[in-house]
């Protein structure tokens, strides 16, 4: 486990690239809660949009997410523990008036890519227009 990426996955980097050709400029692996050390992978801070790349096998996908048969139990337990964090920090960052959105490291970046773009976009509108009201 200690040679698994935290940060800067080839996924995350190719979504990236598919934001920033789209004019979408964001900020990488910031605070957003306090006393939680959960990082969003992408941040788009004015829109208050935080993006996660899970990885198939460390957040269980149902299309591509695998169980260990070596040491099941321990398995199970921490896979089953991850999930149990993403809901929480999707409640807690929810809470904060932030958006979530989670990508699977096998979808398509340029997809995905568009998807948030819509959102944050949106967002950024319905921000501006709530400061001059």
């Amino acid at each position: 486990m200690v040679s698994v990426r935290l940060r800067d996955t080839k996924p995350e980097r190719l979504l990236r690239t598919e934001l920033h050709k789209r004019g979408l400029r964001y900020r990488l692996h910031v605070p957003v809660l306090r006393g939680a050390r959960r990082r969003p992978d992408i941040v788009f801070v004015a829109a208050k949009v935080a993006v996660f790349v899970d990885g198939c096998f460390w957040h269980v996908c149902p299309q591509h997410g695998t169980r260990p048969k070596a040491n099941a139990e321990f398995w199970s337990a921490k896979l089953a523990a991850n999930q149990e964090r993403d809901r929480d920090t999707n409640r807690r960052l929810a809470a904060a008036g932030w958006k979530v959105i989670r990508v699977w490291e096998h979808e398509d970046p340029s997809t995905a890519a568009a998807d948030i773009e819509q959102v944050v976009r949106r967002r950024a509108i319905d921000a501006g227009d709530q400061r001059s009201a």
